[in-house]
């Protein structure tokens, strides 16, 4: 006796449905074979410029793909069952709101509340870049019997005139080298104190040591991959153990000096308004504003 298909209809409706649910609706099932053809085309494509074996590659994938993705829906479209769930419950709007202020605990923000004024970062600079000076022609002396070795090395960088200098004419005083070296010398000091006065105050802990040791041998580590470009005989005769040893007194004591000196409030502990500039009828002097 064949079986009457609104009775299967029926019975499956009459399936006991998952608690908190409103019923299912059909949709179509998930399927990867139009991936499948997406991935073959391009294949295809790229096979024009690469091989003719991707272009066959991919027109294989095109095959496969098509011939699956018009199976998921012919003669019969594959689907499944998926199970509506109820919406859940509004949560009400609180009535207060609680403001977080800078230097609160659980405040998502690690502001710095002091700073160090940019003369501090100066000064820094400049005492780092005598103490490094100093260290440089002591070393160039001892390694290369000339006061003068590493200031050419360094004023290289920008006169063509010694690109291709040998170790004889870079051990030689030259008063053009020696003018360069010493701008280049002392922009860069000044600025590498500039930066260290600016983020030193947002070092956690010990951060003169993390100043003096790890911004060092950071850019020591860029400027070694990058040196061969920008100087070539630099880079042949610049002594790295040296340089960095030379780079990590300047460091510290750039650091000690900015670390010394007396630190400016800034304005986070104030509000958006405050700091603004707004002014609020009715406030009285010392108000905050709300």
């Amino acid at each position: 006796m064949a079986e009457d298909p609104a009775r299967d209809v029926n019975r499956e409706s009459a399936l006991p449905k998952p608690r908190g649910s409103l019923g299912s609706i059909e949709v179509p099932a998930p399927t990867a074979w139009p991936m499948i053809l997406a991935f073959g085309i391009t294949l295809a494509f790229a096979g024009i410029v690469l091989s003719p074996v991707v272009t066959i590659i991919g027109t294989v994938l095109i095959g496969f793909g098509s011939v699956g993705w018009f199976r998921e829906v012919l003669p019969l479209q594959h689907a499944e069952e998926v199970v509506l769930e109820p919406e859940p419950p509004t949560v009400p709007a609180t009535v207060g709101v609680r403001r977080l202020r800078v230097g609160q605990g659980g405040h998502r923000a690690s502001l710095p509340l002091e700073i160090y004024p940019y003369s501090a970062g100066i000064k820094g600079g400049i005492a780092g870049g005598v103490v490094m000076a100093a260290y440089s022609g002591i070393y160039s002396y001892i390694l290369h019997g000339s006061l003068w070795f590493t200031m050419n090395l360094l004023a290289a960088t920008a006169l063509p005139s010694l690109a291709h200098a040998t170790p004889a004419e870079l051990g030689m005083f030259n008063t053009q080298a020696f003018v360069a070296a010493i701008l280049i010398h002392g922009f860069v000091s000044v600025l590498i104190g500039l930066i260290y006065g600016l983020i030193l105050p947002m070092l956690p802990s010990y951060p003169i040591l993390l100043g003096g040791i790890a911004a060092p041998l950071l850019w020591s580590g860029l400027l070694h991959a990058t040196l061969r470009v920008i100087s070539p005989v630099a880079d042949a005769h610049i002594e790295w153990r040296w340089f960095l040893l030379g780079q990590i007194l300047f460091g510290l004591t750039a650091g000690i000096v900015v670390s010394r000196s007396e630190r400016i409030r800034t304005l986070q502990h104030l509000t958006f308004a405050e700091r603004s500039g707004m002014e609020f009828g009715g406030m009285k002097d010392g108000d905050t504003p709300r």
